[in-house]
């Protein structure tokens, strides 16, 4: 008895050190592939906690593979943008002006009632009131309302204003993200000029760029790697 207890509580520390190192994001912002890992590390630490006959050994080797696994695929994702699609997927527009992007529910296997509820969850209640509704990588869903129905009530105030845009990011984590800088419509030296015009510091290498977007309003932010973010307002270079 006294055996099993000890294998018990060991393989839970290990089990909580596993989960340590991969990171504090909770069970519903998982990407698919850590989800796979978090499934497999709970059905590998029920082995060798229950059968004593298993070497305890044997239980605490996969579990720590499986932790140089997700880093090597954290690492990956990051490196390259094709790669991180086909690991995590990418975010996909099924709310538009237009209304429901039917083809990007048949894909996502989504149902109407899915939806529905998940906007219901978000505090929405008709589609009248959505600009952009967006499935994320990790499967919950981002919502823009419109602009008459944004928490300001730019409509109860009677003023006019123009209607949200999803800003596009250009650059990310020192890497330029050259789809949505083709959705724009600019180069990179395009890219490089906004970023020293409304940057404090001279800039030559992207890889100091913690993250850039635009809408097609050419309101911006800027960050980066080290320093405050800041916004900046820019002509209108994003053409989608």
């Amino acid at each position: 008895m006294l055996t099993i207890i000890v294998r018990a509580i060991l393989i839970y520390l290990i089990v909580l050190l596993v989960f340590r190192l991969m990171g504090k994001r909770q069970l519903g912002q998982m990407q698919p592939f850590e989800l796979v890992l978090t499934l497999i590390i709970a059905d590998l630490a029920t082995i060798p906690m229950a059968e004593v006959s298993v070497p305890v050994l044997h239980g605490i080797v996969p579990l720590l593979t499986l932790v140089v696994l997700h880093f090597i695929l954290t690492w990956t994702s990051k490196s390259s943008q094709f790669l991180s699609k086909i690991i995590s997927g990418k975010p996909v527009i099924i709310i538009n002006p237009k209304g429901i992007d039917y083809e990007a529910m048949k894909k996502l296997n989504l149902a109407t009632d899915d939806l529905f509820a998940a906007l219901r969850e978000c505090g929405y209640f008709s589609l009248s009131q959505i600009q952009y509704a967006i499935m994320e990588t990790n499967g919950k869903i981002s919502v823009m309302p419109k602009s008459m129905c944004s928490p300001a009530t730019n409509e109860d105030l009677k003023i006019d204003v123009q209607e949200n845009f999803i800003p596009i990011i250009l650059v990310s984590e020192g890497k330029f993200m050259k789809e949505n800088m083709k959705i724009a419509g600019i180069s990179e030296e395009d890219v490089m000029n906004i970023i020293n015009k409304n940057s404090k510091e001279k800039i030559n290498n992207i890889k100091h760029v913690l993250v850039l977007s635009v809408d097609k309003n050419g309101e911006g932010y800027l960050q980066l790697m080290k320093g405050e973010g800041l916004s900046f307002t820019t002509k209108r270079l994003v053409k989608n």
